[in-house]
C-alpha cells in the first residue's frame, strides 16, 4: 500500500511539473561563445540574468569549434559555458551544428562538394554548401551528432536540441554520384522503364529513356525541363533531407530521451523548398520552430502577418507548442519587437529567442546587430527584450501557451507548390492570402495536409491545390459527403501526381464533387479588349448577391456549372461567366472559386459561412486588434494599428499587465497588448 502511494505521489509530481512546464513562457537570445572568451561570457550572462532570460539558444553554425580536426572533439571549451548558464538558472538549446561542415571535411571527401548543373564542382566558400545526400558526409554528421547528444544529454542546462538549422537553405548538387543516387531512388518509385516513360511522358520531345543510366537531371543551367521530371527531382531531393532529419532526430532522441528537439525550419526557402510536412506528422519533431523576421514597420502589416502565415507552415496540426528560436532584433523600431512576442502568443508560441545577442563583429552577418552593440554595451533592443520577459513572466500562468481551436483547415501541398511555379502565381501566395483573411477575423486555423489529417474542420480551403492525388479526392469526398464544407480556388484539380495535366474533367478527381466542369482558362487583358464597359488589363467586376467587387487576375476559369449553383458572376466582359459556384455533395458544400484566391472575394465569402456555419471567433475587437480567449475568464488584446482603439466589456476588468480596473470599455494605445482578468 505504501508504494503503491509513493508510485501514485511521484506521478502527481510528474504530472503536476509537466503541467507547470507546459505553461512557461520562454525569452532569450541566441548566442554564440565561440566569438568570445569567459571574462566576456560571465558579463554577458549577467545581462541576460538581470533581463529575465530563461533561454539561449548555442551551438549552430559552429562544427569545427567542437571537431577542429576529424574525430578530435574539443568540449573543455563548451562544458563551461554549459556549467555557467546552468549556474544562472538559464535553460540552453543546443543546436547540432550539422550545417555547415567543416572545411576538413570537404578536403578529405570532395564528393560532399556542391557541383553545380554545369558540373562545376564549388569551393565552400559560405554557409549550407555540402550534398546532404552525400554518404561521407551523413556518415561524419551523424558521428557528430551522436558525440554531442550523448557529452550534454544529461546536463542540468540542457532544455532541447536543436535539429539542424535552416534545412531548406543552400543549393542542390548536380554531381555524379548524386545522379546516381536520383537513379536509385526512381528504380524504386517505377521499377520499370516502362512505367517510368509513361509517367515522364517520354513520347513527348523525342525523351524516351532506353536505359536508367540516360536520366540526368532534369536542370541545365537556367532551363528547368519537362515538368513530370521537374516534380520527381524535387521529391528525391526532399525525402533525401527528410530522410537526414529523421535520423538526427532519432539519435537526439536515443542518446537524450529526456531531452526536448526543436529546430529553426526554415524549409520554404526558395533554394532548396522541400516537404516538410513529413517531420511535423512524424511526431519527433517535439517542438516545431522556426524565425520571426517581421521586418521592422509599425505602419505597414504585411511583414507581421507574413510572420504569422510562416509560423503556421511550419507548425502544422502539430499539438505541441510552437518555439520562435530566433526572433528579430536587427533595426526592428522601438516597440516592433515587443508588438510581435505579443501577436505571435496569439498564434501559440511559447519562446521569444532573440537573433542576436552581440552584434556580429566578422564573417557574413558581421553588421547584423544585435541586443549589445559591437563594444558589448546593451542597447534599446536589449530593454525591449527585458520587457518582454518582464511581461511574460507576469501573463504565463493564466492559459499558456495559446491553444489553437480551429474550425477551419488550410490545406498545403508540397507537390503542388512544386508544380504552381510554372504558373502566374503559387500555391504558397494563395495560401498567405487565405491565411490572412482568417487571422483578421480572429477566427483561429490550422495549416494542414490533406493526406495525413484527419480533416476536423468545418470548413476545408484548399487555395491552388494544383496536384490532385488519389488519396486526397477520396478524403475530400468523404469530407464533404459527411457534412464539411470545402473552398477551392483557381489553379486546383489541374495535375496528377505526376504532374500531367488531367485528361478528365477539372478538377481532376472531384469535379463532380464540385458539381462543375472547368472547361479551359481566359486570359482576362485579352478579354477586356471585347468587354462590354471600360475596364482594361487584368480588371475584373463580380457580382455576389448584392455586393459588386472589383479585382485583379491575369486570368479567370470558364466554369461550367453541371449540378452546381452560381453564387458570383464576371459582369464586365462580353458577357457574364460564372465565376464562384457552390454545389451539395451528400450532407455538404463544395464551393469553387475560379480566379486565385483574392481579398476581396474572400472576405464576403467567409463572413457568410462564418454566419451559417457558426465558427467560433476571438472577442468582440475592431478591425485591426488582434484578440483571443486565452481560457474561459482571460483575453489578450493587441492594437496592431497607429490609432487608440475602443473596446466594449461586459462588466469589469482587471489588466494583469499593469492592475488597471476597466469597467465597460477599455481603450488601446497604438501597438500595445493588454492582458485582462474578467471578473466574473
Amino acid at each position: 500500500m505504501k508504494v503503491q502511494k509513493m508510485i501514485i505521489a511521484v506521478l502527481t509530481m510528474c504530472l503536476l511539473s509537466g503541467s507547470i512546464k507546459a505553461q512557461e513562457l520562454y525569452v532569450g537570445t541566441n548566442y554564440h561563445p565561440h566569438d568570445s572568451n569567459p571574462i566576456q561570457w560571465q558579463k554577458d550572462i549577467e545581462l541576460m540574468k538581470a533581463a529575465g532570460f530563461k533561454v539561449v539558444r548555442m551551438g549552430h553554425l559552429a562544427w569545427d569549434s567542437y571537431e577542429p580536426t576529424e574525430g578530435h572533439f574539443t568540449f573543455a571549451w563548451f562544458d563551461q559555458i554549459m556549467d555557467m548558464m546552468n549556474k544562472a538558472g538559464i535553460k540552453v538549446i543546443l543546436d547540432i551544428a550539422v550545417r555547415p561542415a567543416p572545411l576538413w571535411l570537404h578536403h578529405k571527401y570532395p564528393g560532399i562538394d556542391i557541383t553545380d548543373a554545369s558540373g562545376n564542382r564549388l569551393y565552400a566558400n559560405h554557409r549550407y554548401m555540402e550534398d546532404i545526400g552525400d554518404p561521407d558526409y551523413q556518415r561524419h554528421a551523424l558521428r557528430y551528432a551522436d558525440t554531442i547528444t550523448k557529452r550534454y544529454a544529461h546536463h542540468p542546462a540542457l532544455l532541447a536540441f536543436g535539429i539542424d538549422n535552416e534545412s531548406g537553405d543552400g543549393q542542390f548538387s548536380f554531381s555524379e554520384p548524386a545522379r546516381q543516387r536520383f537513379i536509385s531512388w526512381l528504380k524504386k518509385k517505377y521499377f520499370s522503364l516502362d512505367a517510368l516513360n509513361k509517367a515522364w511522358a517520354s513520347q513527348r520531345w523525342s525523351r524516351r529513356i532506353a536505359d536508367f543510366e540516360e536520366i540526368g537531371f532534369p536542370m541545365s543551367g537556367s532551363i528547368l525541363g519537362p515538368p513530370e521530371r521537374v516534380m520527381d527531382w524535387r521529391l528525391f531531393e526532399s525525402d533525401e533531407i527528410n530522410q537526414f532529419l529523421a535520423s538526427l532526430m532519432d539519435k537526439a532522441h536515443a542518446n537524450a530521451p529526456s531531452a526536448l528537439t526543436t529546430t529553426n525550419a526554415w524549409y520554404f526557402s526558395a533554394k532548396k523548398y522541400f516537404d516538410y510536412s513529413q517531420v511535423t506528422y512524424s511526431g519527433k519533431m517535439d517542438r516545431n520552430g522556426g524565425g520571426f523576421y517581421p521586418g521592422s514597420s509599425l505602419k505597414n502589416n504585411t511583414g507581421l502577418y507574413k510572420g504569422l502565415f510562416e509560423m503556421a507552415k511550419m507548425q502544422l496540426e502539430s499539438k505541441t507548442p510552437y518555439w520562435g528560436v530566433e526572433f528579430t532584433t536587427m533595426t526592428a523600431v522601438p516597440n516592433s519587437i515587443r508588438r510581435s512576442a505579443y501577436a505571435t502568443l496569439l498564434f501559440g508560441n511559447q519562446m521569444v529567442c532573440g537573433w542576436t545577442w552581440q552584434s556580429m563583429h566578422g564573417g557574413e552577418e558581421q553588421y547584423l546587430e544585435g541586443m549589445t552593440d559591437w563594444d558589448g554595451l546593451t542597447n534599446r533592443k536589449y530593454e525591449e527584450y527585458k520587457t518582454i520577459a518582464q511581461e511574460f513572466k507576469k501573463i504565463e500562468k493564466y492559459g499558456f501557451p495559446y491553444k489553437n481551436k480551429a474550425e477551419i483547415g488550410l490545406a498545403f501541398s508540397f507537390p503542388s507548390q512544386i508544380a504552381s511555379y510554372a504558373y502566374p502565381e503559387q500555391h504558397d501566395d494563395q495560401l498567405k492570402t487565405c491565411f490572412d483573411q482568417i487571422a483578421v477575423r480572429n477566427i483561429d486555423s490550422k495549416i494542414l495536409n490533406i493526406e495525413q489529417s484527419d480533416l476536423h474542420y468545418k470548413l476545408l480551403i484548399m487555395p491552388g491545390m494544383a496536384v490532385i492525388d488519389s488519396l486526397t479526392a477520396e478524403k475530400v469526398r468523404k469530407y464533404v459527403k459527411d457534412g464539411g464544407t470545402v473552398i477551392m480556388t483557381s489553379y486546383s484539380g489541374l495535375v496528377d501526381t505526376h504532374n500531367q495535366v488531367f485528361a478528365t474533367t477539372h478538377p481532376g478527381l472531384l469535379s463532380d464533387v464540385f458539381g462543375i466542369r472547368v472547361a479551359s482558362y481566359e486570359e482576362t487583358a485579352y478579354m477586356n479588349e471585347i468587354a462590354r464597359d471600360t475596364t482594361t488589363g487584368n480588371q475584373l467586376k463580380i457580382q455576389y448577391k448584392d455586393q459588386k467587387i472589383q479585382v485583379s487576375s491575369s486570368r479567370f476559369d470558364v466554369i461550367q456549372p453541371k449540378e452546381a449553383k452560381v453564387l458570383a458572376s464576371i459582369t464586365n466582359l462580353n458577357h457574364d461567366y460564372p465565376v464562384i459556384t457552390s454545389n451539395n455533395y451528400g450532407k455538404g458544400t463544395a464551393i469553387y472559386i475560379g480566379i486565385p484566391a483574392r481579398e476581396s472575394v474572400l472576405a464576403p465569402l467567409i463572413d457568410d459561412l462564418s454566419r451559417s456555419l457558426f465558427l467560433k471567433s476571438g472577442p468582440a475587437a475592431p478591425r485591426g486588434v488582434l484578440a483571443r480567449f486565452i481560457d474561459g475568464k482571460h483575453v489578450l488584446y493587441l492594437n496592431i494599428t497607429n490609432r487608440d482603439q475602443k473596446i466594449d466589456l461586459k462588466g469589469e476588468a482587471k489588466s494583469i499587465l499593469t492592475g488597471k480596473g476597466y469597467k465597460g470599455q477599455l481603450l488601446l494605445k497604438p501597438n500595445e497588448p493588454e492582458f485582462i482578468e474578467i471578473n466574473q
